[in-house]
Protein backbone atom coordinates (compact mmCIF):
# COMPACT_ATOMS: atom_id res chain seq x y z
CA UNK A 1 0.00 0.00 0.00
CA UNK A 2 0.94 3.67 -0.98
CA UNK A 3 0.72 7.04 -0.33
CA UNK A 4 -0.10 9.03 -3.93
CA UNK A 5 1.13 12.07 -3.42
CA UNK A 6 0.52 14.75 -6.43
CA UNK A 7 2.65 18.08 -7.30
CA UNK A 8 4.73 16.18 -5.42
CA UNK A 9 8.24 17.36 -7.35
CA UNK A 10 6.82 21.93 -6.16
CA UNK A 11 7.94 23.08 -3.00
CA UNK A 12 5.76 21.92 -0.10
CA UNK A 13 5.27 18.83 -1.91
CA UNK A 14 9.04 17.97 -2.06
CA UNK A 15 8.95 18.34 1.63
CA UNK A 16 5.89 15.85 1.87
CA UNK A 17 7.51 13.64 0.05
CA UNK A 18 10.78 13.78 2.42
CA UNK A 19 8.53 13.66 5.44
CA UNK A 20 6.59 10.36 4.40
CA UNK A 21 9.72 8.59 3.30
CA UNK A 22 11.10 9.22 7.05
CA UNK A 23 8.09 8.03 8.53
CA UNK A 24 8.12 4.66 6.46
CA UNK A 25 5.45 5.05 4.35
CA UNK A 26 5.71 3.90 0.75
CA UNK A 27 5.65 6.86 -1.94
CA UNK A 28 4.56 7.47 -5.38
CA UNK A 29 4.60 10.88 -7.04
CA UNK A 30 2.45 12.62 -9.69
CA UNK A 31 3.84 15.62 -10.84
CA UNK A 32 3.54 17.24 -14.76
CA UNK A 33 6.95 19.04 -13.75
CA UNK A 34 5.23 22.68 -15.18
CA UNK A 35 6.43 24.25 -12.22
CA UNK A 36 7.85 21.64 -10.08
CA UNK A 37 11.66 20.13 -10.05
CA UNK A 38 12.18 16.50 -10.85
CA UNK A 39 16.10 17.04 -8.68
CA UNK A 40 13.45 17.54 -5.72
CA UNK A 41 12.33 13.95 -5.49
CA UNK A 42 14.76 10.62 -4.21
CA UNK A 43 15.59 9.11 -7.49
CA UNK A 44 14.31 5.67 -5.47
CA UNK A 45 10.71 7.30 -5.08
CA UNK A 46 8.75 5.95 -8.19
CA UNK A 47 7.95 9.04 -10.47
CA UNK A 48 4.64 9.81 -13.19
CA UNK A 49 5.30 12.75 -14.89
CA UNK A 50 1.84 13.79 -16.22
CA UNK A 51 -1.61 15.39 -15.25
CA UNK A 52 -3.72 14.69 -12.46
CA UNK A 53 -6.56 14.87 -15.07
CA UNK A 54 -5.11 12.24 -16.98
CA UNK A 55 -7.63 9.32 -15.80
CA UNK A 56 -5.22 6.15 -17.92
CA UNK A 57 -2.15 7.04 -16.10
CA UNK A 58 -4.22 7.68 -12.32
CA UNK A 59 -5.72 3.94 -13.22
CA UNK A 60 -2.65 2.68 -13.63
CA UNK A 61 -1.08 4.33 -10.91
CA UNK A 62 -3.70 2.88 -8.69
CA UNK A 63 -3.46 -0.62 -9.66
CA UNK A 64 0.95 -0.80 -9.64
CA UNK A 65 0.75 0.93 -6.59
CA UNK A 66 -2.07 -0.36 -4.60
CA UNK A 67 -2.34 3.21 -3.55
CA UNK A 68 -4.57 3.30 0.28
CA UNK A 69 -4.71 7.58 0.16
CA UNK A 70 -3.33 10.62 -1.55
CA UNK A 71 -2.11 13.40 -0.43
CA UNK A 72 -3.57 16.31 -2.86
CA UNK A 73 -1.13 19.47 -3.70
CA UNK A 74 -0.99 19.82 -7.26
CA UNK A 75 -2.51 23.21 -8.31
CA UNK A 76 -1.44 26.42 -9.73
CA UNK A 77 -1.09 29.23 -6.95
CA UNK A 78 -0.50 32.95 -8.22
CA UNK A 79 -3.34 35.37 -7.02
CA UNK A 80 -2.07 37.17 -9.80
CA UNK A 81 -2.14 35.13 -12.21
CA UNK A 82 -5.67 33.71 -11.67
CA UNK A 83 -6.59 37.07 -11.74
CA UNK A 84 -5.51 37.72 -15.06
CA UNK A 85 -6.24 34.15 -16.23
CA UNK A 86 -9.09 32.65 -14.15
CA UNK A 87 -9.79 29.94 -16.86
CA UNK A 88 -6.60 28.44 -16.42
CA UNK A 89 -6.88 28.36 -12.81
CA UNK A 90 -10.64 26.58 -13.10
CA UNK A 91 -9.52 24.25 -15.35
CA UNK A 92 -6.21 22.96 -13.65
CA UNK A 93 -6.92 23.41 -10.08
CA UNK A 94 -11.34 22.53 -10.42
CA UNK A 95 -11.85 20.47 -13.68
CA UNK A 96 -8.50 18.49 -13.72
CA UNK A 97 -9.52 18.03 -9.46
CA UNK A 98 -12.83 16.36 -10.80
CA UNK A 99 -10.45 13.76 -12.73
CA UNK A 100 -8.59 12.92 -10.33
CA UNK A 101 -11.18 12.38 -7.88
CA UNK A 102 -13.19 10.53 -10.10
CA UNK A 103 -10.19 8.21 -10.67
CA UNK A 104 -9.35 7.80 -6.82
CA UNK A 105 -13.09 6.24 -6.20
CA UNK A 106 -13.18 4.20 -9.07
CA UNK A 107 -9.70 2.56 -7.80
CA UNK A 108 -11.32 2.27 -4.21
CA UNK A 109 -9.16 4.85 -2.84
CA UNK A 110 -11.56 6.80 0.26
CA UNK A 111 -8.77 9.02 1.75
CA UNK A 112 -7.40 12.12 0.81
CA UNK A 113 -5.46 15.10 2.41
CA UNK A 114 -6.14 18.35 0.41
CA UNK A 115 -4.27 21.43 0.08
CA UNK A 116 -6.49 24.01 0.94
CA UNK A 117 -5.34 28.10 1.46
CA UNK A 118 -6.87 30.14 3.92
CA UNK A 119 -7.28 32.51 0.71
CA UNK A 120 -10.89 31.09 0.77
CA UNK A 121 -11.99 32.85 3.48
CA UNK A 122 -11.31 36.45 1.82
CA UNK A 123 -10.65 39.54 3.61
CA UNK A 124 -11.41 39.50 6.65
CA UNK A 125 -14.26 40.17 9.24
CA UNK A 126 -12.77 39.63 12.27
CA UNK A 127 -9.10 38.05 13.27
CA UNK A 128 -7.51 35.49 13.96
CA UNK A 129 -9.44 33.98 11.64
CA UNK A 130 -11.22 30.63 12.37
CA UNK A 131 -12.68 27.86 10.67
CA UNK A 132 -16.45 29.14 11.00
CA UNK A 133 -15.19 32.27 9.14
CA UNK A 134 -17.26 33.17 6.19
CA UNK A 135 -15.53 32.16 2.87
CA UNK A 136 -15.80 34.33 0.45
CA UNK A 137 -12.49 34.81 -1.65
CA UNK A 138 -11.09 37.78 -3.21
CA UNK A 139 -9.51 35.94 -6.66
CA UNK A 140 -10.22 33.18 -8.79
CA UNK A 141 -7.13 30.93 -6.89
CA UNK A 142 -9.32 31.04 -3.57
CA UNK A 143 -12.26 30.61 -5.34
CA UNK A 144 -11.23 27.38 -7.25
CA UNK A 145 -9.83 25.85 -3.68
CA UNK A 146 -13.03 26.74 -2.03
CA UNK A 147 -14.51 25.27 -4.84
CA UNK A 148 -12.92 21.51 -4.20
CA UNK A 149 -13.29 21.54 -0.95
CA UNK A 150 -17.37 22.04 -1.46
CA UNK A 151 -16.60 18.99 -4.28
CA UNK A 152 -15.04 17.08 -1.69
CA UNK A 153 -17.55 17.55 1.17
CA UNK A 154 -20.44 16.37 -1.55
CA UNK A 155 -18.19 13.60 -1.82
CA UNK A 156 -17.80 12.45 1.28
CA UNK A 157 -21.69 12.82 1.45
CA UNK A 158 -22.84 10.47 -1.72
CA UNK A 159 -19.69 8.00 -1.98
CA UNK A 160 -17.71 7.67 1.57
CA UNK A 161 -15.29 9.87 0.45
CA UNK A 162 -13.29 11.06 3.75
CA UNK A 163 -10.74 13.93 3.50
CA UNK A 164 -8.98 16.26 5.63
CA UNK A 165 -8.73 20.13 3.81
CA UNK A 166 -5.88 21.87 5.24
CA UNK A 167 -6.29 26.08 4.72
CA UNK A 168 -2.74 26.90 4.77
CA UNK A 169 -1.88 30.61 5.87
CA UNK A 170 2.14 31.73 4.38
CA UNK A 171 4.40 27.96 3.60
CA UNK A 172 7.94 29.78 3.99
CA UNK A 173 10.87 28.04 5.33
CA UNK A 174 13.39 25.17 4.33
CA UNK A 175 14.47 21.59 5.09
CA UNK A 176 18.11 21.13 5.19
CA UNK A 177 17.35 19.20 1.52
CA UNK A 178 14.72 20.98 -0.13
CA UNK A 179 13.10 24.46 -0.53
CA UNK A 180 11.57 27.18 -2.30
CA UNK A 181 12.67 27.43 -6.14
CA UNK A 182 9.89 28.88 -8.64
CA UNK A 183 10.20 30.69 -11.59
CA UNK A 184 8.65 33.01 -11.63
CA UNK A 185 9.20 33.82 -7.87
CA UNK A 186 5.70 35.52 -6.15
CA UNK A 187 6.72 34.93 -2.42
CA UNK A 188 7.83 37.64 -0.34
CA UNK A 189 10.65 35.45 1.84
CA UNK A 190 12.98 33.97 -1.10
CA UNK A 191 12.44 37.29 -3.16
CA UNK A 192 13.76 39.30 0.08
CA UNK A 193 16.33 36.36 0.42
CA UNK A 194 16.96 36.75 -3.68
CA UNK A 195 17.93 40.28 -3.03
CA UNK A 196 20.47 39.81 -0.17
CA UNK A 197 22.12 37.07 -2.49
CA UNK A 198 21.98 39.87 -5.35
CA UNK A 199 19.64 38.24 -7.50
CA UNK A 200 17.35 40.68 -7.50
CA UNK A 201 18.14 44.54 -7.35
CA UNK A 202 15.30 45.23 -4.94
CA UNK A 203 12.47 43.52 -3.06
CA UNK A 204 8.90 45.20 -4.22
CA UNK A 205 6.66 46.37 -1.28
CA UNK A 206 2.87 45.61 -3.07
CA UNK A 207 1.26 48.15 -1.31
CA UNK A 208 2.25 50.42 1.93
CA UNK A 209 -1.04 52.20 2.16
CA UNK A 210 -2.90 48.74 4.30
CA UNK A 211 -4.52 49.24 7.44
CA UNK A 212 -1.76 47.76 9.55
CA UNK A 213 0.45 49.39 11.87
CA UNK A 214 3.20 49.97 9.61
CA UNK A 215 1.42 50.36 6.41
CA UNK A 216 2.44 46.70 4.93
CA UNK A 217 0.46 43.61 4.61
CA UNK A 218 0.41 41.12 7.08
CA UNK A 219 0.61 37.35 7.02
CA UNK A 220 1.13 34.26 8.67
CA UNK A 221 4.23 32.35 7.93
CA UNK A 222 4.20 28.62 8.55
CA UNK A 223 6.96 26.55 8.73
CA UNK A 224 6.57 24.03 5.41
CA UNK A 225 8.24 21.48 7.80
CA UNK A 226 5.63 22.35 10.03
CA UNK A 227 3.22 22.26 7.10
CA UNK A 228 3.67 19.15 6.69
CA UNK A 229 3.84 17.50 9.56
CA UNK A 230 0.46 18.52 9.93
CA UNK A 231 -0.18 16.21 7.04
CA UNK A 232 1.03 13.11 8.35
CA UNK A 233 -0.85 13.28 11.37
CA UNK A 234 -4.21 14.25 8.69
CA UNK A 235 -3.45 10.89 7.27
CA UNK A 236 -3.39 9.41 10.48
CA UNK A 237 -6.66 10.98 11.98
CA UNK A 238 -8.28 9.19 8.28
CA UNK A 239 -6.62 5.94 8.72
CA UNK A 240 -8.05 5.78 12.35
CA UNK A 241 -11.64 6.42 10.63
CA UNK A 242 -12.14 9.93 11.85
CA UNK A 243 -15.03 12.27 10.27
CA UNK A 244 -13.55 14.51 7.59
CA UNK A 245 -12.45 18.17 8.28
CA UNK A 246 -11.64 21.68 6.97
CA UNK A 247 -8.59 22.66 9.19
CA UNK A 248 -5.93 25.88 9.14
CA UNK A 249 -2.69 25.75 9.68
CA UNK A 250 -0.73 28.83 10.39
CA UNK A 251 1.29 29.75 13.66
CA UNK A 252 -1.12 32.55 15.02
CA UNK A 253 1.40 35.07 14.40
CA UNK A 254 1.38 38.15 11.81
CA UNK A 255 4.15 39.41 10.32
CA UNK A 256 4.28 42.65 8.33
CA UNK A 257 6.02 42.24 4.77
CA UNK A 258 8.97 45.58 6.51
CA UNK A 259 8.80 43.43 9.36
CA UNK A 260 10.14 40.15 7.33
CA UNK A 261 12.44 42.12 5.39
CA UNK A 262 14.00 43.75 8.84
CA UNK A 263 14.07 40.41 9.84
CA UNK A 264 16.19 39.17 7.25
CA UNK A 265 18.21 42.40 7.09
CA UNK A 266 19.43 41.33 10.41
CA UNK A 267 20.24 37.07 9.53
CA UNK A 268 22.21 37.84 5.98
CA UNK A 269 23.96 40.92 7.05
CA UNK A 270 22.68 42.70 3.59
CA UNK A 271 20.80 46.18 3.29
CA UNK A 272 18.23 44.59 0.66
CA UNK A 273 16.63 47.39 -1.10
CA UNK A 274 13.36 47.66 -1.21
CA UNK A 275 10.80 49.66 -4.11
CA UNK A 276 7.07 50.68 -3.62
CA UNK A 277 4.45 49.29 -5.88
CA UNK A 278 1.30 49.58 -5.98
CA UNK A 279 -1.36 46.95 -4.27
CA UNK A 280 -1.20 43.32 -6.33
CA UNK A 281 -5.28 43.29 -7.04
CA UNK A 282 -6.39 40.42 -4.70
CA UNK A 283 -4.72 40.70 -2.11
CA UNK A 284 -6.29 41.35 1.78
CA UNK A 285 -4.58 43.40 4.27
CA UNK A 286 -4.33 40.98 7.02
CA UNK A 287 -4.21 37.15 7.33
CA UNK A 288 -3.43 35.23 10.34
CA UNK A 289 -4.70 31.91 11.45
CA UNK A 290 -6.30 30.60 14.76
CA UNK A 291 -5.04 27.23 14.67
CA UNK A 292 -7.19 25.88 17.72
CA UNK A 293 -8.31 23.38 15.57
CA UNK A 294 -5.54 21.71 14.46
CA UNK A 295 -4.05 21.50 18.02
CA UNK A 296 -7.41 20.10 19.44
CA UNK A 297 -8.21 17.39 16.56
CA UNK A 298 -4.78 16.59 15.09
CA UNK A 299 -2.79 17.56 17.85
CA UNK A 300 -0.64 19.07 16.02
CA UNK A 301 1.89 21.81 17.48
CA UNK A 302 4.27 23.63 15.00
CA UNK A 303 8.03 23.33 15.84
CA UNK A 304 9.59 26.45 14.16
CA UNK A 305 6.92 29.06 15.01
CA UNK A 306 9.56 32.09 14.95
CA UNK A 307 10.22 34.52 12.01
CA UNK A 308 13.90 34.23 12.71
CA UNK A 309 13.66 30.41 12.35
CA UNK A 310 11.72 30.43 9.64
CA UNK A 311 14.04 32.94 7.49
CA UNK A 312 17.58 31.38 8.52
CA UNK A 313 16.29 27.95 7.29
CA UNK A 314 15.21 29.49 3.97
CA UNK A 315 18.64 31.46 3.60
CA UNK A 316 20.69 28.34 5.05
CA UNK A 317 18.88 26.62 1.97
CA UNK A 318 20.01 29.31 -0.97
CA UNK A 319 22.86 29.71 0.70
CA UNK A 320 23.71 26.12 -0.27
CA UNK A 321 21.46 25.79 -3.41
CA UNK A 322 22.35 29.48 -4.93
CA UNK A 323 20.90 28.31 -8.49
CA UNK A 324 18.23 26.13 -6.88
CA UNK A 325 17.63 22.71 -8.51
CA UNK A 326 19.46 23.56 -11.15
CA UNK A 327 16.83 21.25 -13.58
Amino acid sequence: MAILVTGGAGYIGSVMVEALLENGEDVVVLDNLFRGHRASIDPKVPFYTGNIGDRKLIDRICADHEIEACVHFAALAYVGESVTDPQLYFKNNVEQGIALLDGLLDAGVRRIVFSSTCATYGEPQYMPLDEQHPQSPTNPYGWSKLMMEKILAACDHAYGLKYVALRYFNASGATLRRGEDHSPESHLIPNVLYAAMGRIPHVSVFGGDYPTPDGTAIRDYIHVADLCSAHVLALEHLRKGETSECINLGTEHGYSVMEVIETARRITGSPIETRMEPRRAGDPSRLVANAEKARAVLGWQPRYDNLETIIQSAWDWHRSHPDGYSD
